[in-house]
């Protein structure tokens, strides 16, 4: 359980995130994978992240209990930087991070694979911002680097997924393949990229960002002051407690399906068991 590295071939590095049971991350947990991430960008025998995750879905967002259990603010503001610290980790990585994601991605995990290079998925992929449901806000920087702007919209204001193979048609997963092919996948589009000269790659990377039209640490953090005024109005607390007290009468999985004709809606009793980046 948390956060490892591994080389697996010359030039990769895969760094794997385990918070069972939906990978819904504690304070330390994205400080951890902030800390992961710079160090194998830093490596210069690396040329190529992997990030990925264990079990059933990539990432559930932060750890909601883990806020309704701590007294004040200090899990919430935790959980804001540490979203921040993980969030720029991936955007700033010396060399291109790919994404591997499978089931849910919802919340903070929006933060990770929106500042990612790039993203592979599995089928049975989905992704979105149950923000509004859970007294939160934040991450539409990200996810408006995956769909067009009035589709983040209408995502955002509705708390809707939507699946890998809507995200390839729009041009930001590279490929979409089934769950058990998923990590080779993933590698092969490393290994490509690991290919390339260690130095290239990485004023690529650096060139690559400097071009970038929004500024996505500013613009995450002006989100960041929107979800600590919800918290001081007291609303953020309420919607919070409710969501607890829902997964204590009735636990549900993470939401992971999606109507065939278009972004879907989940239930209240198939959102994700956590979610939300602060």
């Amino acid at each position: 359980m948390g956060v490892s590295t591994a080389s697996p071939e010359e030039g990769i590095a895969v760094i794997s995130v385990d918070f069972p049971p939906v990978n819904a991350l504690p304070v330390q947990g994205w400080y951890d994978v902030a800390a992961a991430v710079r160090a194998a960008g830093s490596d210069p025998g690396v040329r190529c992240v992997v990030l990925t995750a264990t079990g059933r879905g990539f990432n559930a967002g932060a750890d909601i209990k883990e806020m309704q259990r701590t007294e004040g603010y200090t899990a919430l503001v935790g959980t804001n930087r540490g979203c921040y610290e993980a969030f720029a980790a991936v955007y700033d990585c010396e060399v291109p991070v790919v994404a591997a994601v499978q089931g849910f991605c919802v919340g903070g995990g929006i933060g990770l694979v929106g500042n990612a290079d790039a993203i592979v998925a599995s089928d049975d992929a989905t992704f979105g911002l149950p923000e509004l449901d859970r007294g939160a806000l934040g991450a539409a920087t990200h996810l408006a680097r995956l769909v067009p702007q009035h589709l983040m919209r209408t995502l955002y204001y509705t708390s809707r997924t939507v699946t890998a193979a809507e995200l390839h048609r729009h041009g930001s997963v590279w490929r979409v393949v089934p769950r058990e092919r998923l990590h080779a996948a993933a590698m092969e589009l490393a290994r490509e990229i690991a290919a390339k000269d260690g130095l290239l790659i990485r004023l690529a990377k650096a060139s690559i960002n400097g071009i970038d039209p929004v500024d996505v640490r500013r613009s995450y953090r002006f989100e960041q002051g929107f979800t600590f005024e919800a918290n001081l109005s007291g609303i953020s607390d309420r919607y919070r407690e409710a969501f607890v007290s829902s997964r204590a009468a009735k636990p549900s999985e993470p939401h992971t399906s999606s109507e065939s004709s278009g972004p879907s809606k989940s239930s209240k009793s198939s959102k994700s068991s956590q979610g939300g980046s602060r």
